[in-house]
């Protein structure tokens, strides 16, 4: 039944607007009895929702005297944006509005409002409107970095849902179209258990700009490599695949079990290992790959909660636990070793700063700028570092935003 899944849609709306979670805690909150394929479609609603909430809310805003409690907000927002996004049927879509609404003990006097004003804007249109905005505290210094063009641009790219990027293991394709990276696109991809190669573990799900980190550490079969901070594990399998001896690092025991499971389905080794990478002693590695936890605002195109539950105040203690991630991995590091080190940030904090405070403290690496196909040289940095953002490719669907650069010690 659509309702129920509109229904789970707007509970999911109510949990991370109102309650500041993000929506893979708000799902795991969903009655377990609901059906798969119910919580699916609710989550692509929800997420639906939350590219276009400045839009919606600026076409119901004419409509509504003082604002309506939360669900109710969220009741109309939703219908809003599968009228003006999505394209859906008024009729439909205002009659199961008016039904959520009547079902609540605490919106049912409410149905009225929510049918007045669906009907006065219905068929909606986001058309002149523009994009959901970043949130301040990331759209400022994004704005002084790129100007506001680039940050329109990136913000346009995160209102589409993404297309679905796939990482072939060597001499193999996936389905989609081949990117100038090497990489797979597939625009409506479906269910991805379904797709041609899946149970063979002839790829794995992996965006295009992530899968660069890997190729820019360029592992030779045979070498010992490490993965740290390696869940879900897409970089260990390529890593794997390449013929390396990996061992694949992770504080989350948890999230280590995705990563078996995929080490599993396409047959690849790895040493998986749950530990502290501050306290963690191995090694020596001829490479490393140091994926760093961040602010993760380069997946918002994947992950549009994020603007809503985050604020920037936790950026200090994330720069200050990747240079103390960096400067351990680099004494796990065999002399003449190479690392990578990357974040899916578009913060300078956590990308070139980074890298610069980095060599003030280790003068004796080198950085090693890439030389990788399908990569324009400028997205290279001065400094050697590659950067990538949302907007690049935006005809083609963008991509995650991301920092890495290659640094290599004497």
């Amino acid at each position: 039944m659509a309702d129920e899944a509109r229904g789970m849609a707007v509970t999911l709306l109510d949990a991370v607007l109102g309650e500041g979670k993000l929506l893979s805690q708000a799902l795991a909150d969903l009655p377990a009895a609901a059906a798969p394929a119910e919580r699916a479609r609710a989550q692509r609603l929800a997420s639906s929702v939350l590219r276009h909430l400045g839009p919606a809310d600026r076409l119901l805003a004419p409509h509504l005297r003082k604002a309506p409690p939360l669900t109710v907000r969220n009741i109309l927002r939703l219908a809003t944006v599968e009228m003006a996004a999505d394209g859906a049927a008024p009729h439909g879509v205002v009659s199961s509005a008016v039904d959520l609404a009547r079902r609540g003990r605490r919106t049912q006097h409410l149905a009225g409002l929510v049918n007045a004003v669906l009907r006065r804007i219905a068929p909606a249109s986001f058309a002149g409107l523009p994009a959901q905005h970043l949130p301040m505290w990331l759209r400022q210094p994004l704005v002084r970095r790129w100007g506001r063009a680039v940050v329109t641009a990136i913000e346009a790219v995160q209102a589409a849902p993404p297309p679905l990027d796939l990482t072939a293991r060597p001499g193999l394709s996936a389905p989609g179209e081949p990117l100038p990276t090497g990489s797979f696109r597939l625009r409506a991809p479906g269910q991805v258990s379904a797709l041609p190669g899946y149970e063979a573990g002839q790829w794995w799900v992996q965006d295009a700009a992530a899968a660069l980190a890997v190729k820019l550490l360029d592992p030779q079969p045979g070498e010992a490599v490490a993965d740290l901070c390696a869940a879900p594990g897409g970089k260990t399998l390529q890593l794997a695949a390449a013929g390396a001896r990996v061992t694949a690092l992770d504080i989350s025991e948890a999230r280590l079990g995705r990563l078996r499971e995929n080490l599993a389905r396409t047959g690849l080794q790895a040493e998986v290992v749950a530990a502290d990478l501050l306290t963690w002693q191995g090694g020596p590695f001829e490479a490393i790959l140091l994926d760093a936890p961040c602010s993760a605002t380069g997946t918002i195109r994947r992950h549009p909660d994020l603007p809503f539950v985050k604020d920037g105040s936790e950026l200090p203690s994330l720069v200050a636990l990747q240079a103390a991630m960096l400067d351990h991995a680099l004494g796990l590091l065999a002399p003449g070793g190479r690392l990578v080190f990357c974040t899916c940030s578009l913060l300078e904090e956590e990308g070139e700063a980074q890298l610069a405070a980095l060599l003030e403290r280790h003068p004796e690496l080198t950085v090693e700028r890439p030389t990788l196909p399908g990569v324009e040289p400028d997205w290279i940095g001065a400094e050697g570092g590659l950067r990538l953002r949302p907007d690049l490719w935006a005809e083609a669907g963008g991509m995650d935003g991301f920092f890495m650069a290659r640094v290599r010690r004497p």
